[in-house]
């Protein structure tokens, strides 16, 4: 059992990672029920936060389903940081996750995210602040470096450890890298394997199957992994992961039925969440992630993001589960 302080996470947790425009509660709802075994937020401006800005404090929405959950924020300035966390844990969630690893520019250019690991003095006072002034457990998801001659990723995760920070996912690749190339969980067993650090360490990069999910938790050791790009469209990654560990044999892909099953409940949360105009039109960047690999399925797809009444969007899904219920593809 991986335990983070008193939180106790299953044997090898299977984590839901962080993702700007997608880990919201909708999302969330469907890779629960497919078997994450702890999620977290999309990350949160501490700036917004600190400012009440409305789009940063909707994302502390939590449900009890959902637990245990970790809400993310990032920022560049420690005393932003310092109460933007204090804001997020009356939220009450399990966790409080600071993100270092953010790599797109308006983030890590300024400081934050990524950006933090080009100043580790820095970014370890600003962990220490955080730790220090709540009282839930703190986490960290960072990256290996700013690039490939400054990968100082032990040092890190000491520096990080010394100030009280309970866990680390690393994900395997540099901020210069952003997400091509192939993520280096070599760093990551590094990590893991140093005899100074003793804190839960979780790998994140690249996993997208069954099997590499088990190769690369034999090969490296890894306390257990988060999952980001890989369960978009395909919330089912979690349980199929688990089945596969349990029993060496990869479970059938879901059918059609199944697809436009998970796509409704996302569509009526969605719905549920933001209000009707924002739900419809910010679920239509999930209908072509669930169809993918349909054949002939273009003209579907256009009516689904064109639709902006709900009940025609339900109808549209039923017409699809009918016209593929015998020429879909039941391959990933």
């Amino acid at each position: 059992m991986v335990k983070i302080s008193n939180l106790e996470l299953n044997e090898f947790p299977l984590l839901l990672a962080p993702m700007e425009d997608v880990s919201d509660p909708p999302f969330r709802a469907v890779c629960k029920e497919n078997g994450a075994d702890m999620m977290y937020t999309e990350f949160i401006s501490a700036e917004g936060l600190i400012r009440d800005a409305a789009k940063s404090v909707k994302k502390l929405d939590i449900y009890d389903y959902e637990r245990p959950i970790g809400i993310q924020i990032f920022g560049d300035k420690i005393e932003s940081m310092r109460e933007a966390a204090r804001i997020a844990e009356e939220a009450q969630p399990e966790i409080l996750d600071i993100n270092y690893g953010c790599p797109v520019k308006k983030v890590a250019c300024k400081g934050a995210g990524a950006g933090i690991l080009l100043d580790l003095p820095k970014m370890q006072a600003m962990t220490k602040e955080i730790v220090d002034n709540v009282s839930l457990p703190v986490t960290v998801k960072t990256r290996l470096g700013w690039d490939e001659n400054s990968i100082k990723i032990i040092e890190a995760a000491k520096r990080l450890q010394d100030v009280g920070v309970q866990a680390l996912t690393i994900h395997g690749r540099t901020r210069k890298q952003m997400y091509k190339g192939e993520a280096d969980w070599s760093y990551i067993a590094e990590v893991k394997n140093h005899p100074d650090i003793h804190i839960p360490i979780f790998g994140n990069g690249d996993i997208d199957s069954p099997e590499k999910a088990l190769e690369y938790k034999n090969k490296y050791g890894v306390d257990g992994i988060m999952i980001g790009r890989a369960s978009i469209g395909y919330p089912w990654i979690f349980n199929e992961i688990k089945h596969y560990f349990k029993t060496g044999e990869k479970l059938q892909a879901p059918d059609i039925h199944e697809r436009v099953s998970v796509a409704k409940k996302h569509l009526d949360f969605s719905i549920e969440w933001k209000g009707d105009r924002k739900g419809i039109y910010e679920m239509r960047r999930h209908y072509t992630n669930y169809f993918r690999g349909i054949p002939n399925f273009k003209p579907f797809r256009t009516k689904l993001v064109e639709c902006n009444d709900y009940h025609e969007i339900r109808e549209l899904l039923d017409e699809i589960a009918a016209r593929f219920e015998f020429s879909f593809s039941t391959t990933p």
